[in-house]
């Protein structure tokens, strides 16, 4: 049996669903989640307002692997928990909000202006669309669906 794009998004969304409401009873919030190309290694992404240390990804790989032992379906090789890191993925509405003001880039699906790659100060989102300041001070709008992918740029 091959392994299809159509089996790896069912199960990223079930576990998906499990992780997040495991991980926000612990304290935690579920950034990211990746599957290898035959779901063999899970890599897990997480945060917490104060930062996450490596004790964090200690006691959540902990809980976690028993956590899949028992509610998770499939077979797994690896298991892998950290932080998102210094350029964090912004993925959902709630990320948009909580680090306006900060400098991020992303890509869109459509282009806007002719381009798809873009980079400012985040001004925040309000029912949907995203308000980015780009150079010269000027605002461009974006709904959140048209942003594929969005990263905070680290401020060294």
């Amino acid at each position: 049996m091959g392994f299809n794009a159509h089996f790896l998004f069912v199960v990223i969304m079930d576990l998906s669903g499990l992780l997040e409401k495991t991980l926000s009873g612990l304290g935690y919030e579920l950034v990211d989640l990746e599957l290898s190309d035959h779901g063999r290694l899970i890599r897990i992404f997480i945060d917490k307002p104060e930062g996450v240390s490596i004790d964090d990804c200690t006691l959540v790989s902990h809980h976690i692997s028993r956590l899949l032992a028992v509610e998770y379906d499939h077979d797994y090789d690896r298991l892998e928990v950290s932080s998102p890191g210094l350029d964090r993925p912004l993925t959902k509405s709630a990320d948009f909000q909580r680090f306006a003001g900060e400098m991020i880039r992303f890509r869109s699906r459509q282009p806007v202006n002719g381009q798809r790659n873009f980079s400012g100060i985040l001004k925040g989102i309000q029912n949907g669309i995203v308000q980015l300041e780009v150079e010269g001070g000027v605002v461009l709008e974006f709904s959140l669906e048209n942003i594929v992918k969005a990263r905070l740029i680290p401020n060294i």
